[in-house]
């Protein structure tokens, strides 16, 4: 579930860096929400789905 959050989110910020290059806050945002959700998802294990 993690792993596929991020992948979105990932994507999103991609998405939007290419698109929309005046709103960069909010694509660090998503970043890092991406990163912390992988992060999330690597310490937990499968033991959380």
């Amino acid at each position: 579930m993690f792993l596929l959050l991020a992948l979105l989110l990932v994507l999103a910020w991609a998405g939007f860096f290419f698109l929309f290059h005046v709103t960069a806050l909010l694509i660090h945002i998503l970043l890092i929400f991406a990163v912390i959700s992988l992060v999330v998802h690597l310490v937990s294990g499968r033991k959380a789905a």
